[in-house]
């Protein structure tokens, strides 16, 4: 049971953002959700008015410096920190981990605690997690945190590991000393860049009651895409019923992206320090006093606000301010940024609400990020850095060999395609391994549905596209022929008319399809009309050759629901190490319901035992697949009413069962812990008597 009577209202198309309420001990929150940090109780510059009147519905404040500073007894005395401070409204208390983690060489970490000097009066101060939240407790936040151990995002393997098993520890006895006290108490997830162990910490602190759930460690040396990866792998795990927490972030951007990624609260001591050096964030982007040119410059510092330093001053007198070092400057212009971000978070909330999201967050994401000449001094790039750098886009790199370009994920360190030549792979494991072309020779005109699941840059989608305007006799004026002819594709004739064809892209990120776009002479099946139409338009059509492409952004568990249902799918995302959510056993249940009484036919790269033991199942007839590259095989998987028919596919038996009994990777992968069912369901398997 939560104390904080979470309800979810809205979670927008094709996207996780979702729009919630929640009840503290003092009012109502609505999310998403900013929080401004008021350390010592006390936003930094700021009126505890100016402050209510931004609309900000909790502040965050933090145990470790108020506790050497006033002190738990002042905050006893007082009857809490509302009273003290004189705030109404809610506040959340941050445990003192990340402070500890900043002290330069002046801490120590045991099992029991966390031991460090006072900044205050240098005596030892030993930090628990009973000592934390009794400190919390005497503190009276509605909100509070455990006591966790937080380690930069870049450090070793070993060492993160051996951080996130100590917070998980940490966080059950947080939860035996928080008693029946009615604060609310939040866990915290940790892991630092490793996806495997950010998926592990996930499930760990989603099995306690906490009633709420943080995403810490971030901020803390990672790059934005490995942060925005992060955040994505850990909410996909968390509960659906109880908030989710991102801690310390971050810009108006990180917060578009971490929103768009299923977050609903943030902190941030951003918008009061960039403030203090001469930073203001904007409906038209960032701007920096610091430049000589706003000197002159009448008008308020950002046209559509009306906050009351808008209202009254202009960016030449903000100017003035800030280059006579002013204290009063830095006070109005965190007044404006505190009033930004809180308008910011009610309008995502109205776009959820509104189910116009996407085009919304689309619209933002390059406006938010602009930039007025902020941080260091522009640096001569030469030529041979710029080629370095247009190698590169948010998590995704090329790379090449024989002349041949593919995607790497910088994260995980993936190749796609690693060994073939990715149009060749395509057509032989996806376009001919399904008799695609047969199929659209068929009399019967109602569309052929094909789902290609992780568009990635295009290559299924492109093998398809391809293939289907070759033997329809049908390709665009503007389109260049594939680099090798289609094996499979009859010849050319305007006279083949057979199916429609309705190709369904899912990706929830472009960053490779755009990246791919930039290196046509790498990505020959590129050299076409349709894939960029499709990033403009999400849609691309050739009514010659009968063909729809439709692109659907977002979590293909949430999207696929807003897709016709397929005859086909090309399953090919990346693997379960980066992808992890798209290779469950509940995934392939839910795509197994999905397709009902469909006859449906899946192909799949992988031959693992586990996704193949997570198709068997879900209720799939699972058959080999041919080779490619260096795997004897590939998957195939039949839902009922395909593997009724006469398929002609090799449909798993008894030997693969009995490898399968004596592996040690029997489990489907994401199999809860404590589920069994899977295993009867997999050797009871009707293709197996």
């Amino acid at each position: 049971m939560t104390r904080l009577d979470f309800q979810l209202e809205a979670t927008a198309s094709g996207s996780r953002a979702r729009a919630a309420r929640l009840r503290t001990l003092h009012n109502e929150v609505l999310t998403p959700t900013f929080m401004p940090v008021g350390t010592h109780a006390a936003v930094r510059a700021q009126r505890r008015e100016d402050v209510l009147e931004s609309g900000a519905q909790v502040l965050l404040a933090n145990t470790y410096h108020l506790m050497l500073r006033p002190g738990v007894e002042l905050f006893e005395q007082f009857g809490g920190i509302h009273r003290f401070m004189n705030w109404p409204r809610s506040i959340l208390t941050d445990s003192g981990g990340f402070q500890i983690f900043s002290l330069p060489g002046s801490r120590s970490m045991t099992e029991e605690c966390a031991e460090f000097r006072s900044y205050v009066d240098q005596t030892i101060v030993r930090l628990s997690p009973e000592s934390s939240i009794a400190a919390q407790r005497a503190i009276g936040s509605d909100i509070m945190m455990v006591l966790d151990q937080c380690v930069p995002a870049t450090v070793e393997r070993a060492v993160a590991e051996q951080a996130m098993h100590l917070t998980h520890r940490w966080a059950l006895r947080s939860l035996a000393a928080r008693g029946d006290s009615p604060q609310s108490l939040f866990g915290i997830v940790q892991g630092a860049s490793f996806a495997d162990l950010r998926v592990e910490s996930a499930r760990t602190i989603a099995g306690m009651p906490f009633d709420g759930y943080a995403i810490g460690g971030l901020a803390v040396g990672e790059g934005r895409g490995e942060r925005e990866d992060c955040t994505a792998v850990v909410t996909e795990l968390l509960p659906q019923d109880r908030p989710r927490y991102l801690m310390g972030v971050g810009t108006p951007l990180d917060l578009l992206e971490a929103v768009h990624r299923g977050v609903d609260m943030f902190d941030c001591i951003l918008p009061t320090a960039l403030a203090k050096q001469g930073v203001a964030f904007t409906s038209v982007g960032r701007r920096d006093l610091r430049r000589a040119a706003y000197r002159t410059l009448d008008g308020p510092i950002d046209p559509a606000c009306d906050c009351s330093t808008c209202a009254n001053y202009s960016i030449a007198y903000l100017f003035h301010l800030h280059k006579v070092s002013e204290p009063q400057g830095w006070q109005l212009l965190g007044l404006h940024n505190v009033h930004f971000y809180m308008r910011l978070m009610r309008t995502m909330r109205e776009h959820i609400l509104a189910d116009t999201w996407l085009d919304f967050y689309h619209a933002q994401r390059l406006l938010l990020d602009a930039r007025d000449c902020y941080g260091p001094p522009v640096r001569h790039v030469t030529k041979a850095q710029r080629q370095v750098l247009r190698l590169k886009l948010g998590r995704y790199e090329v790379v090449v060999s024989d002349g041949v370009g593919r995607i790497r994920d910088m994260m995980s360190g993936e190749v796609m395609h690693s060994v073939n030549d990715p149009a060749e792979e395509a057509r032989s494991l996806y376009v001919d391994q399904s008799r695609l072309l047969e199929r659209l020779r068929e009399s019967d005109r109602a569309p052929l549905v094909v789902w290609d699941v992780g568009l990635g840059a295009a290559a299924n989608a492109m093998a398809t596209i391809h293939a289907v305007e070759a033997m329809k006799g049908a390709g665009e004026p503007q389109a260049a022929p594939p680099a090798q002819p289609v094996a499979s594709a009859s010849p050319v004739t305007s006279a083949v008319r057979g199916r429609p064809l309705t190709l369904v892209s899912f990706e929830n990120d472009m960053d490779s399809l755009i990246l791919a776009l930039r290196h046509p002479a790498w990505f020959t099946h590129l050299r076409h009309a349709a894939p960029r139409a499709l990033l403009a338009e999400n849609r691309w059509s050739n009514a010659a050759a009968d063909i729809e492409w439709r692109l659907l952004r977002g979590d293909f568990s949430e999207t696929k629901f807003a897709a016709p249902l397929p005859d086909l799918i090309f399953f090919d995302p990346f693997s379960f190490k980066t992808d992890s959510g798209l290779w469950t056993l509940d995934a392939f249940r839910e795509l197994r319901q999905l397709a009902g009484d469909k006859g449906v036919e899946l192909f799949t790269y992988t031959y693992s035992t586990s996704v193949r033991a997570a198709l068997l199942a879900a209720g799939f007839y699972v058959a080999k697949g041919r080779g490619t590259g260096p795997k004897a095989e590939t998957t195939i998987g039949l839902t009922p009413a395909a593997a009724g028919l006469a398929h002609g596919r090799e449909l798993l038996g008894g030997e693969w069962l009995g490898k399968w009994r004596r592996s040690e990777r029997q489990a489907p992968m994401g199999a809860s812990a404590g589920d069994e069912s899977w295993r009867e369901a997999v050797s009871g398997h009707p293709q197996f008597r």
